[in-house]
């Protein structure tokens, strides 16, 4: 009853039973149970069964509770706590990477399974806009260095620090790297020339920061047109027919499609791995290239990058006929185990040589030395640091410990110390007598 009237029976009482009690309903059971009516009377009154009542008798005005649903299992459930080790060991994993993980442990779930479990074990990332910007085919690449530590097994005493080199087609996105021990102009020049025979082209322009290798300056005006850059890298790009081009200062976000593959390589391919030496660094990175990053879909572009690119290919510029052959000249003075020092590295000369300072040309691939204008030794360019090359018929003598034979027959070592001769203690004992009789005399 509400307001004194009567409850009309819309239901029946057992079509009652099992309807939800609404709020009007409920505080009409609790008003008839106020003015004395029995469990019974109610029931009969409001078309609800008894236990109904009675249960909403006991409960007044308390809303019901309901127990957490029982969670249903999911096929990523044995391989949470692998994930989980993973991203707490190396935050920066991506979600494609860890899926191949898990692939090759038997998950056989979907990605979105894996990122959304991702996204509750780590922060988000922070919210922001960028303006993206898109170049025609065969427009645009952007080039840059980026810093990366490493210990390398053959060596794991030391930590070392290499650069990796990265020139990123605007359009596709094709990725092309290598890990490099220097950023010293030659290494540039080296890892443009290689970076072009192996895309098979060159695009019209070459966006870089502000590195030192490629921008020297700026002319007084402060405008880009001002901008002074390297003789070298002038040749260079004369030679391919490319315009070099510098972001503007403070604006690294204009260089974003080469920046961010530098993230994607260290998280995707880089991290939680382990290299042997510089070569089986660069040996992993170009499989990795080949099998992961450069047939994947670019999530900005929604494109296979290999694909784009086999559009993007025809427009790029020819490759010139002639090699690149720009030489820096520096003078070096030969050591007493007739070695120059380049870059970090050793070259031997002829043991006939006669001057102690030589004259050396560098190319983007050799190492040329000269006495008096006279061609005396010729060398490939050694990558990474410490490393010495003599190459055949500069030594008259036997070979040496620690040196390996290269492929052209030349000797390279990779470390060099003082070797210690050791003799028998009865040589030590006779030397100490000799020196005692000696004293005494």
């Amino acid at each position: 009853m509400t307001g004194g009237g009567e409850l009309p029976m819309l239901l029946s009482v057992g079509e009652r039973s099992s309807a939800v009690i609404k709020l009007g309903e409920m505080l009409m059971i609790l008003e008839l149970h106020r003015q004395g009516l029995s469990i019974s009377a109610i029931a009969r009154e409001s078309g609800f069964d008894r236990k109904t009542v009675r249960r909403y008798i006991e409960r007044g005005l308390e809303p019901p509770s309901y127990g957490p649903r029982r969670p249903r299992s999911r096929l990523l459930d044995p391989y949470t706590p692998y994930l989980r080790e993973r991203v707490m060991t190396w935050p920066g994993l991506t979600g494609a990477r860890l899926l191949r993980e898990l692939r090759d442990l038997g998950y056989s779930g979907g990605y979105t399974a894996v990122t959304d479990y991702l996204r509750d074990i780590r922060p988000a990332p922070t919210p922001g806009y960028e303006i993206r910007f898109e170049t025609p085919p065969g427009q645009q690449g952007q080039v840059d260095f980026a810093q990366f530590q490493v210990v390398f097994t053959d060596e794991p005493e030391q930590p070392r620090i290499v650069w990796l080199f990265s020139l990123v087609l605007g359009h596709s996105r094709l990725i092309w790297a290598r890990f490099v021990a220097h950023q010293d102009l030659a290494t540039v020049l080296r890892c443009h020339v290689a970076a072009f025979d192996a895309i098979g082209g060159v695009p019209r322009e070459l966006l870089y920061d502000r590195m030192k290798t490629a921008v020297i300056g700026e002319a007084a005006d402060g405008e880009p047109r001002g901008i002074v850059y390297n003789r070298a890298l002038v040749d260079l790009a004369r030679h391919y027919g490319f315009h070099p081009r510098a972001c503007q200062p403070y604006r690294a976000k204009t260089k974003g499609k080469v920046e961010r593959p530098f993230r994607y390589i260290r998280e995707d391919f880089f991290l939680a791995r382990s290299f042997r030496n510089l070569d089986d660094l660069n040996e992993q990175l170009r499989r990795w290239l080949d099998s992961v990053a450069n047939p994947r879909v670019h999530a900005t572009t929604r494109r296979v990058v290999n694909e784009a690119f086999a559009e993007e290919k025809p427009h790029l510029l020819v490759l010139p006929l002639a090699p690149f052959r720009s030489v820096l000249r520096l003078e070096r003075r030969i050591s007493r185990e007739g070695m120059v020092s380049v870059g970090g590295n050793f070259y031997s000369v002829p043991d006939a040589t006669r001057r102690r300072t030589v004259e050396v040309h560098t190319l983007a691939q050799e190492i040329r030395i000269f006495e008096d204008g006279t061609l005396i030794a010729t060398h490939p360019v050694l990558e990474g640091r410490h490393q010495r090359r003599v190459a055949p018929g500069h030594r008259k003598g036997g070979g040496s410990t620690g040196r390996r034979r290269g492929a052209d027959g030349d000797v390279v070592v990779s470390r060099t110390g003082d070797v210690v001769a050791q003799r028998s203690l009865e040589f030590y004992d006779a030397v100490a007598r000799r020196l005692a009789r000696e004293c005494r005399s």
